[in-house]
């Protein structure tokens, strides 16, 4: 086994796969220190909604990830989280040909039961933030 930090740090450099879901919305774990994360992602026409901007699922599932990974990378040996609680909000409309886009996790506090993160999702050319997360995990041992 090894501590949360330690297995993320083993998926960016390839020797676990990225998670299925990334793969799948098209998105990818850059980088982590303990306590943070990086995902970057390019929203395409598959992530449209019948308005034709980007659906929110995609912002969503990015800063879940970003804000969930974030706490993993706080993880000992032997522990596990799931995610309770993530409230989202839209700040900006995503629109297709926008570019990268970065979901960035941070841990707000970090308990011996729950953490509380939050996330930023930005357009990587413009610097604008597009939404804001935060997110209630809770810690398990075994």
């Amino acid at each position: 086994m090894s501590s949360g930090l330690d297995h993320i740090r083993a998926i960016i450099s390839g020797e676990i796969p990225q998670a299925p879901m990334a793969v799948t919305m098209g998105f990818e774990l850059k980088s982590v220190e303990f306590g943070e994360s990086r995902f970057e992602g390019v929203p395409g026409e598959q992530h449209l909604n019948p308005l034709g901007t980007v659906h929110g699922g995609l912002a969503l599932t990015m800063l879940d990830s970003a804000a969930g990974c974030a706490v993993h990378s706080t993880l000992a040996d032997g522990e596990h989280y799931a995610t309770l609680e993530t409230k989202v909000n839209m700040l900006r409309p995503i629109l297709p040909g926008s570019g990268v886009v970065v979901a960035e996790g941070k841990v707000i506090h970090r308990g011996s039961r729950t953490a509380l993160a939050e996330a930023t999702l930005t357009a990587a050319e413009t610097g604008k933030r597009l939404a804001h997360a935060t997110s209630t995990c809770l810690i398990m041992s075994g």
